[in-house]
């Protein structure tokens, strides 16, 4: 099936398939995903569900953005971090219209967090699970027939 072909390719994805140009196009993106992101912490918006999220806790928890004192179940991190980048509208977009770093990067980073000190990832594999993670909105919207008439529906 499509799913499972496209769900092999991923799978089997490592880091060192990672390009040095991918490389440091993936570092600019993160970089610029987390300038937007500190600066949509002051966002009204972020405020309110960053209050919002506080009522949920777990034994795993990641940061929220620019303030390394609060913390919160990997989900709500991601959650919160993720309303950050995109509050301020000026994360990385593709055409037809997606915002793929803002989507990526939070979860990544929330799940990396989460993971036990002895089981840390290291900085590729942050890298790789960023371009996967990159690769499975690209597919999706390339695969996405309301994403095919956007431009004629604006």
């Amino acid at each position: 099936t499509v799913t499972g072909n496209f769900a092999k390719v991923i799978h089997g994805l490592n880091a060192n398939q990672l390009t040095d140009q991918v490389i440091q196009r993936s570092k600019r993106m993160i970089l610029d995903t987390l300038g937007v992101g500190l600066l949509g912490t002051s966002t009204e918006v972020c405020h309110k569900v960053a209050q919002y999220s506080k009522i949920y806790s777990s034994d795993l928890s990641s940061t929220i953005w620019g303030h390394l004192d609060f913390r919160l179940p990997p989900l709500y991190a991601a959650f919160v971090n993720g309303v950050a980048v995109h509050s301020m509208d000026f994360d990385d977009t593709w055409h037809p219209a997606t915002h793929p770093s803002g989507a990526v990067l939070p979860a990544v980073i929330a799940l990396s967090e989460a993971f036990p000190q002895k089981k840390k990832v290291s900085g590729l594999d942050l890298l790789l699970a960023f371009n996967v993670g990159i690769e499975v909105q690209g597919r999706l919207l390339h695969f996405s027939r309301e994403a095919r008439n956007i431009p004629r529906r604006y």
